[in-house]
């Protein structure tokens, strides 16, 4: 079952200085029907105006990554660990017994992030941050880890949960095979560019909710850059 959720009929809010887009049930906004995919609670497609951000506010027991689509973000928590992460590559922060972070955009264009929240599999351990680049060619017709949970991912970014992130980018006319395998959910959101799954086509920032389909058959319409979570 592949689950099209177009960019333009998902929720959202204006706040000025922050565009959202929310592909599952996030603060004010409330869709009984999409709650989270699994252990997939949140995905937010934000913009943030140039100078301005997220001030200072905790979190606990999540898996929270940020993967840039423009610009930059500026990551500073009480920890003490400070990070700028740019387009393409991606922050993960394990919130486990809590932490107190701020997100700036410090640039001087406006920034774009898919935000990423997963459940983990165990809670009361100690929060963390890190930060990598993943360069968009060695990701070239193919799907990356760029955070796992799994010990075999030992290029990606850990996660305290049973799940992937992965990215891809794939020129017109390229086609992919992805095994998710049996059991479980996935959900592929094109960051820029048109693909199609079988006879469901999937433009920029559109969401797939995936379940029951061991591997997925991937083409690329336009040139693509997908980010894909697989979780159970």
């Amino acid at each position: 079952m592949i689950e099209l959720r177009p960019f333009a009929a998902l929720g959202g809010a204006d706040h000025g200085w922050l565009q959202a887009k929310h592909h599952f049930s996030f603060a004010s906004y409330h869709d009984s029907e999409r709650e989270g995919w699994g252990r997939l609670l949140v995905w937010n497609d934000d913009t943030i105006a140039p100078g301005a951000g997220f001030p200072p506010h905790p979190h606990r027991d999540m898996e929270i990554i940020t993967y840039v689509r423009k610009g930059a973000i500026t990551h500073e928590d009480n920890l003490g660990h400070k990070g700028r992460t740019k387009a393409g590559d991606v922050q993960v922060m394990s919130a486990g017994t809590g932490i107190r972070h701020s997100e700036y955009n410090l640039e001087q264009e406006a920034t774009q992030i898919f935000q990423i929240w997963i459940v983990p599999a165990r809670s009361g351990e100690s929060p963390r941050w890190g930060a990598r680049p993943f360069p968009k060619g060695a990701r070239a017709g193919r799907f990356v880890p760029l955070a796992s949970g799994y010990a075999q991912d030992d290029e990606a970014l850990p996660l305290r949960a049973p799940a992937r992130v992965l990215g891809a980018t794939l020129k017109a006319g390229e086609r992919v095979t992805h095994v998710i395998g049996r059991g479980r959910l996935a959900y592929l959101v094109p960051a820029a560019g048109t693909v199609e799954l079988g006879n469901v086509a999937v433009a920029a920032r559109d969401g797939a909710a995936i379940k029951d389909e061991e591997t997925l058959e991937i083409r690329a319409v336009t040139d693509a850059e997908l980010v894909l979570v697989e979780v159970e």
